[in-house]
């Protein structure tokens, strides 16, 4: 039986007008040119150095005339303060919808006719994004259950699992879940994210957590004996995520708060060969 949830802590921008495509074309990690109706993307917005500002999903209008960016309620404002300032002569404008966003995942979910909806990009098994009108009355499960699944996936919440201004986006294994095009052209930030790709720069990564009681907040050290290895992410009851060091993953001695924890490394989930 599918689930459905809605998630009120997500906000959509619309993004209209003739150069909207090659507009955010040029600021964003992905492949702009590959949304369509029925395929969204998953991508992020970095700072000139490379290092992650703010990620988002990208769907078609049914209508064909905006680009839909559904986005962490919370970053919503500086999104379109931040995008606005690249505008320049780009025939482009930014403004809020009133779509509200739900996931599904499970089986026999019917995708709904008549609004955006798409696979997740990130993760078959992650299931649906939805872009509807209202609040789906059918919702099965809540914000809460959808929190649940995707720290059991081990996908990143951008707001509560990285840092703005400091994550890289291999970091956070952008490039393992369909986050980043290394075929587009130039974007703000592409510089430092190709070099950590060919050089083999990333030390660490967010990887999901379980304990056997409920873990302790963000900023939390993640110990190796009296080493400090890593920090705790977002985490909900026993599971969490968490930034580990590379040599560290499949340490059995790391603890957290004085308690054993534990990496559940994804299916998905490889360190770069140069790691």
């Amino acid at each position: 039986m599918a689930r459905i949830a809605h998630l009120p802590d997500r906000a959509v921008l619309g993004i209209s007008g003739a150069d909207r495509v090659s507009f955010l074309q040029g600021l964003v990690s992905n492949d702009m040119t590959t949304v369509a109706p029925g395929h969204a993307v998953w991508t992020a917005f970095l700072s000139a150095q490379g290092k992650w500002l703010a990620d988002f999903f990208v769907f078609a209008d049914p209508e064909g005339v905006r680009l839909l960016v559904d986005c962490d309620r919370t970053q919503a404002d500086m999104l379109r303060q931040h995008l606005s300032r690249y505008r320049l002569r780009a025939q482009v404008e930014i403004g809020e919808t009133g779509y509200a966003v739900h996931a599904a995942w499970g089986d026999e979910f019917i995708p709904p006719a008549g609004y955006p909806t798409a696979p997740d990009p990130r993760l078959p098994q992650a299931g649906w994004r939805m872009l509807l009108g209202h609040r789906a009355p059918e919702a099965t499960v809540d914000d809460v259950d959808y929190d649940r699944h995707r720290l059991a996936l081990g996908l990143p919440d951008g707001v509560r699992d990285c840092e703005s201004g400091k994550t890289l986006l291999l970091e956070a294994n952008f490039d393992q879940l369909n986050g980043i095009s290394w075929t587009k052209g130039c974007y703000m930030g592409q510089e430092l994210t190709a070099r950590t790709r060919y050089r083999g720069l990333v030390r660490r990564h967010l990887l999901p957590v379980a304990t056997d009681r409920e873990l302790p907040p963000p900023g939390t050290p993640v110990m190796a004996g009296e080493t400090v290895v890593g920090e705790m992410r977002s985490s909900r009851d026993s599971i969490g995520m968490a930034m580990i060091r590379n040599e560290y993953i499949h340490d059995k001695t790391l603890a957290v708060g004085g308690h054993a924890l534990h990496v559940k490394v994804p299916h998905w989930f490889a360190l770069p060969d140069k790691a």
